[in-house]
């Protein structure tokens, strides 16, 4: 089985600085969709892991989340694709939880539910904890340099081995060559 997994803000919608709280300020990231849907019709399992500390701050709501994931959900399907899984953390920032990014507790939890090794499996980010945590699962960073991405890798501080590409299009078109 082949599975890639994707960040959400950043590197499927674009990011916002005050957390995208509502389904009205979820916006695709032009192209990233489309990558999506290409991923599909070339066998992939497409899974997201995102963070989303804004429930545990008390942002928004469970309700809330649901509607931003079933408004990214509708419009993937719009251009002709699916994710075969939402995961995510919502604890805050402080917490001890072992699924926030950069610890590995969410990746773990993809790869146990597909029942697979983490090795060759792309873990696209655009931020240093979406890496981290792909590294320390034992799977392939990818850093994408909108959202985040360009201030990621100006950081220097990329785990090693972690491949950086201008968006989700162009991993999907290294990986679908």
């Amino acid at each position: 089985m082949k599975l890639i997994v994707l960040d959400r803000d950043g590197v499927i919608n674009v990011d916002s600085g005050q957390y995208i709280k509502s389904p009205e300020e979820w916006k695709p990231i032009p192209g990233a969709l489309e990558a999506i849907a290409r991923l599909n019709q070339w066998g992939w399992r497409v899974v997201v892991a995102t963070n989303q500390s804004g429930i545990g701050r008390g942002l928004f709501g469970m309700d809330t989340l649901n509607a931003i994931n079933d408004r990214m959900v509708k419009s993937l399907a719009q251009a002709g694709g699916r994710l075969d899984g939402i995961f995510f953390c919502p604890h805050a920032a402080d917490s001890t939880c072992d699924c926030r990014k950069p610890k590995p507790g969410m990746l773990l939890q993809i790869a146990e539910r597909y029942n697979v090794e983490l090795a060759d499996v792309p873990c696209v980010g655009d931020g240093l904890r979406d890496l981290q945590a792909a590294a320390a699962a034992g799977a392939q960073p990818y850093l994408v340099l909108t959202g985040k991405g360009e201030a990621t890798q100006a950081s220097g501080e990329l785990p090693l081995g972690t491949l950086v590409y201008p968006d989700l299009d162009a991993v999907v078109a290294a990986l679908t060559a």
